[in-house]
């Protein structure tokens, strides 16, 4: 084990790390809202839209991410460069930055997923709360964002936290296309000495780190948003309490409440 290498490879794995995270959050974040409106129209079964969103997801989830990587790097470019070619548009498609590719085939894939795990969280909300919320006027875009969603996201964090740590492991491949994320750096300092064992132990280890922070910024975010659940938890165990402990329990229930607004 050659010390003074790991020590030489860390530093220079540490510069990739903010591509690594651009890689996870931005795609996260363009993905989230039409990973919601898909699962919307799937929950709901809207005729078109919840069919053409079924056949999308089964397809992203049925094919590889290294082959959708593959295809993204090598074909689409190809067939962008005979589109913009045919339009006489002077317009240099292989000096695009191989960093937009990535972000298009993560924001893709992690759409289908993500999917999914916001249609398993509207499940477990019971559909009379918004037929309740319906019936005394709100419109669905306001019961979804005062009914639903709060309580939706508390059954989606977990699953949410496990699509970022795996998108977060998926952007190793962006080295095929050329990003220089953590693994890109590694591989290519390892290659001139052939110090690969040194080489995967440090980006082994950076890895774990970066997938336990974010795994400690989901449980804080869990607890952020199971606050409204304390109010109520409240009130069931104190149906049969004596009445001195009703004052108590009434300010403790607006405690929370106050605390989750």
């Amino acid at each position: 084990m050659d010390l003074a290498y790991v020590q030489e490879i860390l530093i220079l794995v540490l510069k990739g790390i903010p591509t690594t995270l651009r890689l996870t959050f931005i795609p996260l974040l363009l993905a989230l809202p039409f990973a919601f409106l898909i699962a919307v129209a799937r929950q709901r079964n809207l005729k078109v839209l919840a069919r053409v969103s079924q056949v999308y997801v089964s397809f992203i989830r049925g094919t590889p991410l290294i082959v959708q990587i593959l295809v993204m790097y090598s074909i689409f470019p190809s067939l962008l460069n005979v589109f913009v070619k045919s339009r006489g548009i002077d317009f240099d498609v292989f000096g695009i930055n191989p960093i937009y590719y990535a972000y298009i085939v993560f924001t893709l894939n992690t759409i289908a997923i993500l999917s999914e795990v916001f249609r398993s969280a509207l499940e477990t909300v019971d559909k009379r709360q918004l037929e309740a919320a319906l019936s005394i006027g709100l419109l669905p875009i306001q019961a979804y964002r005062r009914i639903v969603i709060p309580q939706a996201l508390v059954a989606a964090t977990p699953n949410l936290c496990n699509s970022t740590v795996n998108l977060l492991k998926s952007t190793s491949l962006a080295f095929l296309m050329s990003v220089q994320d953590i693994t890109a750096i590694a591989k290519t300092e390892a290659a001139f000495g052939y110090n690969y064992l040194e080489s995967y132990l440090v980006i082994f280890i950076v890895y774990i780190v970066l997938c336990s922070l974010v795994q400690v910024f989901f449980q804080l975010l869990e607890q952020r948003l199971s606050l409204y659940k304390r109010g109520r938890n409240i009130a069931v165990k104190s149906e049969n309490q004596p009445e001195y402990f009703v004052d108590a329990r009434k300010e403790r229930y607006h405690a929370g409440i106050e605390e989750y607004s």
